[in-house]
């Protein structure tokens, strides 16, 4: 079939050998990774967060993610590690003076540099664009190069001051192997997690049995059955007879005390009655005599 008109076809037009591997832009990769979300794959920013494998995402969509699971998202599958706001961090981020925004080139008629990064590292100036490594601390959440890290080694951060420790230094995008690294030290501190709150439960419930057992009342019945037991003949009789005596005499004692305060009681209540009802002009101190009752009537008479 075809082949006349004289055409001639080619080799690799007749012989199909096999497909080759479709690769991935560099370029392309690196501004999906740098510039957009990895949940929503909208355009990163402000108020920007990372998790504990180094990934970037917008804050907003991490808290819809959070209240609604059940919801379809394009790329759910990077978000499942996290299982409330605990596990990210809100980035401290340097903003790029020569960043001019999104529309610099709205009409077209000049360069537009794609690699120009929105952020940059504080120390040494390098633009967070994926060209050069980044990290972040997990106790203040300061973005950094890892170059500005390795030459100017302290164990404070260079932006807030705050301490921190290598265990909390967290590579941005890094590789398959760093991501796998990141995952194993997240399910490790998880662990520890777990544990110390067993602990502190176990500890509670100790604490909690000993002090309801010391709290709880004694039988006087009990106690007369024990003293019966260990004495004999006459001694167990008076044991028995012992027990209600001292009931007795133990009641006759709170008798008195309780009737003495509510006599008390009942006073206070009558005199703060008394101080409320003399503050009124229907009260017996504010009435007056009859010789203090004038002949004519005024606009504020005080006849009773």
């Amino acid at each position: 079939m075809g082949c006349d008109g004289g055409t001639i076809p080619k080799r690799h037009e007749l012989v199909k050998g096999p497909k080759k591997v479709e690769k991935v832009d560099k370029n392309a990769e690196l501004l999906a990774k740098w510039k957009f979300c990895a949940l929503s794959q909208e355009r990163l920013r402000r108020p920007i967060v990372s998790c504990e494998l180094g990934r970037l995402y917008n804050k907003d969509a991490v808290i819809e993610y959070l209240l609604d699971k059940s919801a379809e998202r394009p790329n759910a599958e990077a978000v499942t590690h996290i299982r409330g706001i605990k596990d990210i961090k809100e980035l401290n981020l340097t903003d790029n003076p020569e960043w001019e925004g999104e529309r610099r080139n709205a009409k077209g008629d000049r360069y537009e540099d794609i690699h120009r990064g929105m952020f940059i590292c504080p120390v040494v100036g390098l633009e967070m664009n994926g060209k050069h490594r980044f990290c972040y601390l997990q106790s203040c959440g300061c973005v950094f190069s890892e170059r500005a890290l390795k030459e100017v080694k302290t164990e404070i951060c260079h932006k807030c001051g705050d301490p921190f420790e290598e265990n909390n230094i967290v590579v941005l995008n890094g590789t398959k192997e760093e991501v796998d690294k990141l995952r194993e030290k997240m399910e490790e501190r998880r662990a520890k997690a777990k544990t110390k709150k067993s602990k502190k439960t176990k500890e509670a419930e100790s604490v909690s049995t000993p002090a309801e057992s010391k709290g709880a009342p004694k039988l006087p019945g009990a106690e007369t059955a024990g003293r019966s037991s260990t004495l004999n003949g006459d001694g167990s009789g008076q044991s028995a007879v012992a027990g209600p005596s001292g009931s007795s005499s133990s009641s006759k004692s709170s008798k008195p005390s309780t009737t003495s305060a509510t006599k008390r009681s009942i006073q206070d209540l009558e005199e703060k009655s008394e101080a409320f009802k003399s503050l009124f002009t229907t009260h017996s101190s504010a009435k007056r005599s009859k010789d203090q009752i004038s002949n004519w009537v005024t606009h504020t008479p005080y006849h009773f």
